[in-house]
């Protein structure tokens, strides 16, 4: 099994979900993707994650990026999971949860590691964009629930980095300086980024967030 590495395309499938058959690549179109798997239905942490990604929806939507989920369980057992989900987690699910009883799509991500489990998968997370490669992995163990608002944060700076030369510090939040990209000579930082940059060393420069007015 061949390990998924940041920058690899990936790995296109066609699986049934909750909300009907899914050609992944098809699927996510010009959209930035989020494929993240779940040990099993009816799982508590599992639970409070998907009601938690439903309330943010639309704050995926303005990022154009799709979310869709994975457990190695049925349809008929994702039906009455999802009901289980809107009843505690007061909301809606709106976004498809993949059924992988024959474990295809959590083997060809690797999502599955017998060190911990050998027939459920971990809590996997990938970040794909819309040239369909990997941008992002963060695997988390079964029982540490994931924090969705460090995965919001992750794809303003994705989808910043994409598009514009610089790199974001640590604790980073949306509307913070920036760093100027090591490539970009000091020099040259004016005509790049016109609202103006410190220099806090030669290898240190710091500007404000350009995407913003």
């Amino acid at each position: 099994m061949a390990t998924i590495r940041l920058g690899d395309e990936a790995p296109n499938f066609t699986a049934q979900s909750s909300e009907g058959t899914i050609n992944f690549h098809e699927w996510l179109g010009d959209s930035w993707g989020i494929l993240f798997s779940h040990p099993a239905d009816y799982t508590p942490v599992c639970t409070t994650e998907l009601g938690t990604v439903a309330k943010y929806k639309s704050e995926f939507d303005k990022r154009n990026v799709k979310v869709v989920a994975l457990s190695v369980d049925g349809l008929e057992s994702h039906k009455g999971w999802i009901k289980d989900i809107n009843e505690t987690q007061h909301t809606t699910v709106n976004f498809p949860i993949i059924a992988d009883e024959d474990h295809k799509v959590s083997e060809l991500y690797d999502m599955i590691h017998p060190n911990a489990n050998d027939k459920l998968t971990v809590r996997s997370v990938f970040v794909v964009g819309p040239d369909k490669k990997v941008k992002l992995i963060i695997v988390y163990p079964a029982s540490t629930g994931r924090n969705f608002d460090e995965l919001l944060r992750v794809i303003d700076s994705l989808q910043l980095t994409a598009y514009y030369k610089v790199a974001t510090p640590a604790n980073w939040e949306n509307g913070d300086d920036c760093v100027v990209v090591p490539s970009i000579a000091t020099a040259d930082i004016p005509g790049i980024f016109p609202k103006g940059f410190k220099e806090v060393k030669p290898y240190l420069r710091m500007t404000p967030q350009p995407n913003l007015n």
